[in-house]
This record gives C-alpha cells, sequence and structure tokens, in this order.
C-alpha cells in the first residue's frame, strides 16, 4: 500500500518543476508523443443535459430537451463517423473515453472503435459529475464490467465526466484496478499520483486543445482547433529536443464532428504528421512507455 496521509489533492503527488525531473527519453529521441481523445457519452433525455447549444425558452428549462439533445444525438448519427474515417485514413489509433452505458446505446460506434484498435477508456457510467454519483464504486463497477464485456477485456484508463473528482475518486479508481487518469491537467508529462492503494499514473490531458473548451464555451470561430493545436504543438515540438512533451487531442462528435470544423481537424493532424520525432500513440501506450522509464 502506498504511503498516504490523508487523500486531499496536494498529497497525491509532489511539486516537482519539469526541468528538475529524471529524464525521460521517447522512442528514436522524438520530441512529443501525441494522443487523441474521442469523447462518446449518454445524454438521457429525460435529464438536464450537461452541455446547452441553444438556451431554455423565457429562460425556463423544459424535460425532455429535445433540441440539446438532439445537438448531442446528431454527433453519434453522423460526427462520430467523420472521426472513423479521419482517424483511419491516416492509420491513427484513438482512446475511446467512454460511458459505461454507451455499449449498450450506441454498439455500432462502440464496435468500430474496437475494429479499429482504439484504447478503450472507462469515463463514467452515464454522463454526471463524479460528485453527483450516489455510488462511485458501484458506477466504476459497472463501468469497467461494460467495456470488459464488450471487448474482452478491462479498461486500463479513466477520465472522468467534465474531468471531475471527489476526495476518494482515485482510491476508488486505483482499488478498481485503472492504471492512468486524465483528470488531473497540469503537466506535460506522465506523472505519478499517490492513492491508498498502489500508484496510478496521470497521462496528460487537455482543456485548451479541447473542444468543449474551444467550441462551446469558449464559442471560437471552426479553424481554432487547427490554429491553436498547431502553435501549441509547435511549442511542444521546440521543448521536447530537451525533454519530451505529450500532447492531447480532445474531441467529441457533436462538436468537431460537424461539417465546417471536421478538415481543420484534419489539417492539424496532417500537420503534425509532417514532422520527424513524433509518435502517435494511445493514453496506454504512452502509460505503458512512462513505466518502463520510471517503474512503479
Amino acid at each position: 500500500m502506498t504511503e498516504l496521509v490523508g487523500n486531499s489533492v496536494r498529497s497525491r503527488l509532489p511539486y516537482t518543476p519539469i526541468h528538475r525531473r529524471p529524464a525521460l527519453k521517447l522512442p528514436n529521441n522524438a520530441r512529443v508523443a501525441v494522443w487523441t481523445i474521442v469523447n462518446v457519452e449518454n445524454w438521457s433525455p429525460m435529464g438536464a443535459m450537461p452541455r446547452a447549444v441553444l438556451p431554455p425558452p423565457m429562460g425556463q428549462p423544459l424535460l425532455p430537451d429535445v433540441p440539446n439533445w438532439a445537438w448531442h444525438e446528431y454527433g453519434m448519427r453522423v460526427g462520430y463517423w467523420r472521426f472513423i474515417e479521419t482517424l483511419g485514413s491516416r492509420n491513427l489509433k484513438a482512446t475511446f473515453a467512454l460511458n459505461g452505458t454507451v455499449c449498450e446505446l450506441y454498439p455500432e460506434a462502440c464496435e468500430a472503435a474496437r475494429d479499429a484498435g482504439w484504447d478503450f477508456m472507462g469515463h463514467g457510467f452515464v454522463q454526471k459529475p463524479m460528485h453527483k454519483v450516489e455510488d462511485q464504486k458501484a458506477a466504476i463497477a459497472d463501468t469497467i464490467a461494460a467495456i470488459r464485456k464488450f471487448t474482452g477485456k478491462p479498461p486500463r484508463g479513466w477520465e472522468s465526466p467534465g474531468l471531475t473528482e471527489t476526495d476518494d475518486t482515485l482510491d476508488f479508481l486505483a482499488e478498481a484496478g485503472i492504471e492512468y487518469v486524465a483528470d488531473w491537467v497540469l503537466d506535460e508529462q506522465p506523472i505519478t499520483l499517490k492513492t491508498r492503494h498502489r500508484d496510478i499514473v496521470s497521462v496528460p490531458y487537455t482543456v485548451e486543445i479541447n473542444d468543449v473548451v474551444i467550441s462551446a464555451v469558449q464559442q471560437q470561430p471552426s479553424d481554432e482547433i487547427f490554429r491553436r493545436g498547431r502553435d501549441h504543438f509547435d511549442r511542444l515540438y521546440l521543448d521536447g529536443a530537451k525533454a519530451p512533451r505529450v500532447m492531447a487531442i480532445s474531441i467529441h462528435p457533436y462538436l468537431t464532428g460537424v461539417p465546417h470544423r471536421i478538415k481543420y481537424l484534419e489539417m492539424l493532424y496532417d500537420y503534425i504528421l509532417g514532422h520527424e520525432g513524433v509518435v502517435m500513440w494511445t493514453g496506454a501506450e504512452i502509460l505503458d512507455w512512462y513505466r518502463s522509464q520510471v517503474p512503479a
């Protein structure tokens, strides 16, 4: 058992500046490891939507919320399949962050991800903040069981809905066998987090190259994921000459999968792929690389 005094956020990890760490080395002296996270979620039409594109009429929320539910559902019916084509045509594999209930709601989408060799990552049982989940242990166990049943193996990674965690979530995840998490958006290299059961690795995720932030929250122009992603990559590539970096690209079918945005995601991939010294990995591959460099 890892020694852990309390279970507060700061007790999980030491403060270690990136220039004062043991050196990490990517294969063939690569500078940047890039991973794509495709988020697929269960938005119940009978509850409040996790996010909205249209405000409620006269400021009064109404259920079922058909227009905002349909906004998300479009992504699963159409937008998601653009991701399959965009990634597949470039021989890229994504990390597939899915609610446990998605396996039954959208089986064709899960089959396509499985057939493409994507890395399945738990994303809660339904799309709800972990603080609002009545029994976190059960929700985690149900999500792992659903993914194991569908793919034949349990997920190694976890991304909480909205990146939310209570003080106990990380302990529950480690106890359930999860090896890496994407909730701790605080670094450009993997780091080790303490839990009451065993260490767990934080694989660098993003709220910057993330279409929820770019398109839904900040409401930037359609090409922002390319412009920001290109500039983000350029700096990581420069800094990666001294110490390797991880770049995450987080996308949702109902946002970047729409006609006026998808070409900018394609442009970003093509720009990145035009550079030597880059590895395009999944979250599990980044985890395995880090563990080979920094044993548990």
